[in-house]
C-alpha cells in the first residue's frame, strides 16, 4: 500500500501517486488480474456424467490441489469449441467423439481424462410402431447433427445396418429438444437423453427403441484441455485430475450432500440423480482411468474408441481429415498420479 502523507513530502513522487491510480482504475475497468489470469474455466453442458465437475468446484477440491477452477455452462459445441480457440476457456468435457472431430479439424485439444461412460442414459425413442433402428427408413427423426455422441452413435448405428443418413428425414436439434419434440408428438423419433428417456417411455404412444446399453463403451465422456494449457501448466493438469477423484471419493463417502449439490445444477431432486447417475452412467476414478488411457505399450480403449470415431467422421464426410489419435490422446497424467 502507498503512504500518501509520506509520498507527499516527497515531491519526485508526487507524478507516480497519480500514475498508479489511473493504472489501478485500468486494471478494475479491463478485469485484468492475477486471480483471474490464473483461474481455469471448463465448460461442460447439462449431462448427468459432468456435475462431479461442479461438486469438485464447490467443494473446494480443486482448490485442495492448487488450482482454482471455474466450471462454465456451455451447451452449444460450436460456442465452446470457439471459446477453447479464443483462449476464453481452457478446457471442454465432452464426448469423447466430440474432442476428437475437434483435434480433426485443428484444434489444439488433447484427452487427459475419461469422466464417465453411458450405460443407458442416451438412447432412441420413438412411435411403438418403431420396434428397431432399420424401422426409422422413411421416418421424420429429431437429431443433433454438430456433432457429439448422439450423432456418433446415431451414425456408428447407421453403419452398422448398412444405412445412410439420406434414408431418414432428419430435423436437427440439441439433444435435449429432441427429446422434448418426441414427446410433444413433433416427430416419429429422436436421439436424446435422460431425463427425456423417461418421459417419452411415460407417453401413451412413445418407448425407448435402443439405449446406449446395447452399445457398452461407445459413449464416453472426457476432458480435453487445449495443448499450450498443458505444456505450461503440467501441476495445475494434475491439481484437476485429482480434484475430480476426490469429488468421485466425496460422493461415496457422503452422498447425501454431495447429491444434494449436484441436484441443484441438474435441476431434479437428489434422490433422482442419484438413481440415475448410478445405474446408467459409470464414473471413471483414478483405478478406472489407468485401464481405460493404458500405456504407450499397452494402450487401452480410449485409442481405440478414439479411432472408430476419427473413421467414422471421416467417412461419412463430417470431417476431411482424421485426427491423429497419439496426440490428441494424452495419457502422462492418469499414470503419473499414484
Amino acid at each position: 500500500m502507498i503512504n500518501l502523507k509520506t509520498t507527499l513530502k516527497n515531491k519526485k513522487n508526487l507524478f507516480i501517486v497519480p500514475v498508479i491510480m489511473f493504472l489501478t482504475l485500468f486494471i478494475v475497468s479491463t478485469g485484468v488480474s492475477a486471480s483471474s489470469d490464473n483461474t481455469v474455466k471448463i465448460a461442460h453442458s447439462s449431462w448427468i456424467g459432468f456435475y462431479p465437475l461442479d461438486l469438485a468446484e464447490e467443494k473446494g477440491f480443486f482448490k485442495d490441489y492448487g488450482v482454482n477452477v471455474q466450471i462454465k455452462d456451455i451447451e452449444s459445441k460450436s460456442d465452446s469449441k470457439s471459446a477453447l480457440a479464443a483462449g476464453k476457456i481452457q478446457g471442454i468435457a465432452t464426448s469423447l467423439d466430440t474432442n476428437v472431430l475437434s483435434a480433426a479439424s485443428g484444434l489444439k485439444i488433447q484427452n487427459v481424462l475419461a469422466l464417465d461412460t453411458s450405460t443407458g442414459a442416451d438412447g432412441l425413442v420413438g412411435k411403438k410402431s418403431i420396434k428397431n433402428f432399420k424401422n426409422l427408413k422413411g421416418k421424420t427423426v429429431a437429431l443433433d447433427t454438430t456433432g457429439g455422441a448422439s450423432y456418433f452413435w446415431f451414425n456408428y448405428m447407421l453403419q452398422k445396418n448398412n444405412m445412410k443418413l439420406s434414408d431418414i428425414k432428419v430435423e436437427s436439434m440439441d439433444s435435449g429438444a429432441a427429446g422434448s419434440a418426441f414427446v410433444a408428438g413433433k416427430v416419429d423419433a429422436a436421439m436424446t437423453w435422460q431425463p427425456w428417456l423417461s418421459k417419452a417411455k411415460a407417453t401413451k404412444n412413445g418407448h425407448v427403441v435402443m439405449s446406449s446399453k446395447s452399445s457398452p463403451g461407445i459413449i464416453v465422456d472426457t476432458l480435453g484441455l487445449s495443448t499450450s494449457f498443458i505444456k505450461k501448466h503440467p501441476e495445475q493438469v494434475k491439481g484437476i485430475i485429482k480434484g475430480w477423484y476426490k469429488a468421485l471419493a466425496y460422493m461415496k463417502s457422503d452422498p447425501k450432500d454431495a447429491y444434494k449439490i449436484m441436484s441443484k445444477k441438474a435441476g431434479i431432486t437428489a434422490s433422482k440423480l442419484k438413481n440415475e447417475m448410478t445405474t446408467q452412467i459409470k464414473l471413471y476414478d483414478k483405478k478406472g482411468n489407468k485401464k481405460y488411457f493404458g500405456t504407450k505399450k499397452n494402450k487401452g480403449n480410449i485409442y481405440k474408441i478414439s479411432k472408430v470415431a476419427s473413421n467414422l467422421w471421416y467417412t461419412s464426410k463430417i470431417s476431411d481429415k482424421k485426427a491423429n489419435i497419439n496426440k490428441v490422446t494424452n495419457p502422462k497424467f492418469v499414470n503419473a498420479i499414484k
